[in-house]
């Protein structure tokens, strides 16, 4: 099982790394023109939000793997998956809200939660 975490927290801290870096790096117009369709959402947020937003995303990539990596405070992976699932429940309410999809949002979620609860209960970091 602890090996189904890890991918599952390496995968999940590919995208958020990935996700977070480009809302943090670039500005609306580039994020919904490299988003193919999908980053629409960004115009219902501030600049300002978005990189918020962004910065979160990045934090929490490193929280999920950073501290069991190297031994330090461990307990911070499963609450940095807490705080991406937050994080995704509030981007489901916005996509609710803009009546788009949230399929990719609730698998993230899911994902995010299958570590939280790996990591709390049943290999406690």
């Amino acid at each position: 099982m602890n090996i189904v975490l890890w991918i599952f927290q390496g995968l999940l801290a590919v995208i958020f790394l990935m996700t977070g870096m480009m809302k943090v790096g670039q500005s609306k117009d580039e994020i919904k023109e490299k988003g193919g369709g999908r980053m629409n959402w960004v115009d219902d947020v501030s600049a300002g939000n978005i990189r918020l937003i962004g910065i979160a995303e990045v934090l929490a990539a490193v929280g999920l793997i950073l501290p069991q990596v190297i031994g330090i405070m461990p307990w911070l992976t499963p609450l940095a998956a807490v705080g991406l699932i937050l994080t995704m429940v509030g981007a489901t309410m916005l996509h609710i809200r803009r009546g788009e999809t949230i399929v990719p949002t609730i698998v993230l979620l899911l994902f995010a939660a299958f570590i939280a609860y790996g990591r709390f209960v049943l290999i406690p970091a």
